[in-house]
């Protein structure tokens, strides 16, 4: 790997984080006037679509379906959709400064179900490190100040299956290829979420349905940008940068919603953060080894 590749894809890497904040901002504004089902199913309808011509230039929609293990694949997908309808919530109740900055835990609820899920040894260090996530967590949630820790079930959910859908990610590399995995992820989105959405939908004024296609525009061209980054670096290299999404939520936040940077929120995310990066790196120490 040059260093050429690992620049290029760092840069990719931090393009799709912008982009994964844009997206959160133009899921807000729509959420705050339409139905948050509506809104997910019509982005998953887009995805699907995408995903099906993908698989028509590859081999085929036969080909793409060809899964060991279709029943798990379909489910991994399904907590995805799920994940993002519980966040795109959270973005609406709580803004884009305290939701986001709960939902980075994710990666040190990763660290804690790969052992029982996936058969990984966790040493005491990174044990350390998810307790000292947790605790950033409880300075953002604030236990005990009312409507904002309620609130906060809405982010630790979406970061709990988004977790899940994690590791379920890297089991099911294990016997799938990334096409059929990738497949998979836009079939059972759109199926999820349009056994619920078709009940709530609504007509959608003009301008709107413009905010809708940047939607779907951002979710793919985000999902492009991450996957040609994987290509051209290691993920060791280029997975710490991920957390610039969160910055750059709550500057969209700021700026456009009017939302407030409370210093409990700034402290505890320093701290979640902190402690993800630190068990990324010894992660990638013990996996050298």
């Amino acid at each position: 790997m040059t260093r050429q590749n690992v620049g290029m894809g760092t840069i990719l890497m931090i393009a799709a984080t912008f982009i994964f904040a844009m997206q959160d901002g133009i899921s807000r504004h729509l959420a705050g006037t339409y139905n948050v089902f509506m809104i997910v199913m019509i982005r998953y309808w887009v995805f699907a679509v995408f995903v099906m011509a993908l698989s028509l230039r590859g081999g085929g929609l036969k080909r793409a379906l060809q899964s060991e293990r279709p029943g798990l694949q379909f489910f991994r997908g399904a907590i995805l959709a799920i994940e993002i309808l519980i966040m795109v919530t959270a973005f609406v109740r709580m803004g884009l400064v305290d939701g986001p900055a709960i939902f980075a835990s994710y990666p040190l609820l990763i660290t804690a179900l790969s052992g029982p899920i996936l058969g990984e040894r966790i040493g005491w260090r990174r044990w350390s490190l998810v307790f000292v996530g947790f605790i950033g967590v409880m300075i953002i949630i604030k236990p005990g100040s009312g409507v904002i820790s309620f609130d906060a079930i809405f982010p630790f959910t979406a970061a709990l299956c988004f977790a899940l859908y994690g590791i379920l990610n890297r089991y099911v590399s294990r016997f799938d290829s990334a096409d059929v995995t990738f497949f998979y992820t836009g079939l059972a989105g759109a199926v999820v979420t349009s056994l619920v959405g078709v009940w709530f939908w609504e007509p959608m004024l003009p301008g709107d349905w413009l905010w809708m296609g940047l939607l779907c525009v951002t979710s793919i061209s985000s999902h492009f940008l991450l996957i040609k980054a994987y290509e051209l670096a290691e993920a060791s290299a280029i997975q710490p940068f991920a957390y610039l999404q969160l910055p750059f939520s709550a500057a969209l936040g700021v700026f456009a919603f009017g939302d407030v940077i409370r210093a409990n929120v700034l402290i505890g995310a320093i701290i979640v953060v902190g402690a993800g990066v630190v068990t990324f790196l010894r992660a990638r120490q013990v996996a050298r080894r």
